[in-house]
C-alpha cells in the first residue's frame, strides 16, 4: 500500500510580543501549591476555585533568584492563603486580586505610592480583561495596548423570547444523577446561535450570539467552546467562565470539523479547501503545525489512543490515515461510496456508506477487508465505547451495536424519536451518551453499558451538535 509524507509547516506563536501570558513554572507551583485547583487560563487571567481572580503583571526585566518567594504584599505581611489585594515575588513579578464593590463594579487596590515592579510591567496583552475593570491613574501604564470592555458593553448572551409553554420542566435529573450540575451547549438548523440549556427544562435558559452559523463546536476541558463557521477563516474560542470569545485563530483558508484529544491537549482542525489538517496546542491556544495532505478532508477520526487520525476526500471518496506517532506518515484504505463515518477499535478500521446501508470492515494492517454488512437505513453517526461499537441509523431512529471482538451484531436500541436522528456523543467520564435528532424537537440519553435508552427530553429546538459540562462559574456577573 501507497505510503506518502506529509509536509509540516511549523506555526510561530501568533504575537511574538514579549509581555506572553504564560507565567514561570515556579510562580505557578507557588500557587498551585497553596490552592491546587487553580485554573492558570492561556491568556494570563489566574482563577482560584472559589473564583477569586488574580492578574499578572509581568516584568520590563525579569529576574532569575536563587529561590522564588514573596518579596512583599498589600496588605503587608499577608500570606498567599489569605488572598492578599497585591503579591510581589522577588522575580518582580506582581499579581493583582480583582477586588468587586457592593454594585458589582470591578477594581484592583489603589496605591499612592506604586511599588516600582508594579509601575514598570504590563499585563499580558493577549488577556481577556474583566468587564469594565477600574484601574488607577497612576499604573495605568500596565495596560499597554490592551482594551477593557466597559461594564455595559454586550457580552455574548442573548435571553431568549419566553416559549408558549414557559420554561417546561422536563424532570430527567432525578432519573439521570449524571447530569445534575450539568450545563447543555447546542447548535440547532434554526439559529445561529449556541444555545444554553439545564438538562431539566425544556426550553434554553439563555443562547451564546454567533455571527455566522457554526459549522463545528467542541468542548474543552470544561471551560472552553471551540467555534469554526461558515464564512469564517478562523476559530473563535469560547471562555464560558466570561462568555465572550477569548481568542481568534486565524488560518488561510476556512476551517471546518474540529476533533479533541483531551488527554494530549491537541485539537485538530480540519480546512477541506487548503487540503489541511492544523494542529492546536490547546495549553497555549496557539498553532503548532500544518498537515497538508491528500485530497479535501472531511469526516475526521482520532483513534481512542490518540496515534491515527483518518478522513475521507470529499472530491475521490478515498480514505486516508494519518500515522500520528510515526512521523505523521499518511496511509491510503482505499475508497468506499458515500462515507458517512469512520470508526477505529481493536485494530480495524470500520466504515459507514450513508446511501448504500452498509458496514465494511477494514484491517488496519493488511489493508483487507475483513467483511462487509448491511446495516441500520442511513447510517451517520458512530461511537466506540468497551469494544463495542454503536452505529446510529437516521431513518429508523435506531442504534445497532456491533461486538468489535467478533464484529457481529448483538444489539438494537430503538430510540423512538419519529424524528431525523444526526450524532451521537458521548458524555465525558461517564457511560451515557446523547442522541440528537434534527427533525425531532428531542434529544435522546442513552445507557451505553445497559443498551437502552434512559430518557428522552423534549427541547424547543431540533438540537444538531451538543457538548454537556459541569455547570461553570461566571466571573463578569
Amino acid at each position: 500500500m501507497r505510503k506518502i509524507l506529509i509536509v509540516l509547516a511549523l506555526f510561530l506563536a501568533a504575537s511574538g510580543c514579549v509581555y506572553a501570558s504564560e507565567l514561570p513554572k515556579d510562580v505557578k507551583n507557588i500557587i498551585s501549591q497553596e490552592f491546587p485547583e487553580t485554573n492558570f487560563r492561556f491568556d494570563g487571567v489566574i482563577i482560584l476555585p472559589d473564583n477569586t481572580i488574580y492578574l499578572p503583571v509581568i516584568p520590563a526585566r525579569i529576574i532569575n533568584p536563587e529561590a522564588l518567594e514573596i518579596s512583599s504584599t498589600v496588605p503587608a505581611g499577608k500570606t498567599l492563603s489569605q488572598k492578599p489585594d497585591i503579591v510581589i515575588f522577588n522575580n518582580d513579578y506582581v499579581l493583582l486580586k480583582v477586588v468587586e464593590d457592593n454594585e458589582g463594579r470591578k477594581s484592583i487596590t489603589k496605591l499612592q505610592n506604586p511599588p516600582h515592579q508594579l509601575k514598570t510591567g504590563l499585563l499580558p496583552q493577549d488577556m481577556l480583561v474583566p468587564h469594565g475593570l477600574a484601574i488607577p491613574e497612576n499604573i495605568k501604564g500596565i495596560i499597554g495596548n490592551l482594551e477593557i470592555s466597559t461594564i455595559n458593553e454586550p457580552t455574548l448572551k442573548v435571553i431568549p423570547t419566553k416559549s408558549k409553554d414557559g420554561n417546561s420542566v422536563v424532570n430527567s435529573l432525578s432519573i439521570v444523577p449524571q447530569l445534575k450540575d450539568k450545563t447543555i451547549y447546542a447548535t440547532t438548523n434554526f439559529t445561529k446561535n449556541i444555545q444554553v440549556l439545564n438538562p431539566s427544562k425544556q426550553t434554553p435558559e439563555y443562547a451564546l450570539s454567533q455571527d455566522n452559523i457554526p459549522i463545528s463546536m467542541k468542548g474543552y476541558d470544561g471551560k472552553f467552546l471551540l467555534v469554526t463557521s461558515y464564512n469564517k477563516k478562523s476559530v473563535d474560542v469560547i471562555s464560558l467562565a466570561d462568555e465572550q470569545i477569548i481568542k481568534q485563530i486565524s488560518l488561510k483558508t476556512q476551517p471546518d470539523e474540529i476533533i479533541i484529544d483531551s488527554k494530549n491537549k491537541i485539537a485538530y482542525i480540519a480546512s477541506p479547501e487548503d487540503a489541511s489538517i492544523y494542529v492546536l496546542n490547546l495549553e497555549n491556544m496557539t498553532l503548532k503545525k500544518q498537515l497538508k495532505l491528500n485530497g479535501m478532508c472531511e469526516k475526521l477520526t482520532l483513534s481512542e489512543d490518540g496515534t491515527k487520525l483518518f478522513y475521507v476526500d470529499k472530491k475521490t471518496n478515498e480514505i486516508w490515515a494519518v500515522e500520528l506517532d510515526n512521523g505523521y506518515l499518511l496511509r491510503e484504505i482505499g475508497r468506499f461510496p458515500n462515507t458517512s463515518k469512520i470508526a477505529y477499535a481493536n485494530k480495524k478500521i470500520y466504515i459507514t456508506s450513508r446511501t448504500k446501508n452498509r458496514l465494511a470492515i477494514i484491517d488496519y494492517k493488511t489493508i483487507g477487508l475483513v467483511g462487509e454488512t448491511d446495516i441500520t437505513v442511513k447510517p451517520v453517526d458512530m461511537l466506540v465505547f468497551n469494544d463495542k461499537l454503536y452505529v446510529l441509523g437516521a431513518v429508523n431512529n435506531e442504534i445497532c451495536i456491533i461486538d468489535t471482538t467478533t464484529d457481529q451484531l448483538t444489539d438494537i436500541i430503538e430510540l423512538g424519536t419519529d424524528g431525523f436522528s444526526t450524532k451521537i456523543f458521548r458524555i465525558d467520564d461517564t457511560n451515557l451518551a446523547i442522541v440528537t435528532d434534527t427533525k425531532a424537537k428531542k434529544y435522546s440519553i442513552i445507557d451505553l453499558g445497559l443498551k437502552k435508552v434512559i430518557k428522552t427530553n423534549s427541547v424547543d429546538i431540533p438540537i444538531n451538535s451538543i457538548v454537556v459540562v459541569d455547570k461553570v462559574k461566571k466571573i463578569n456577573k
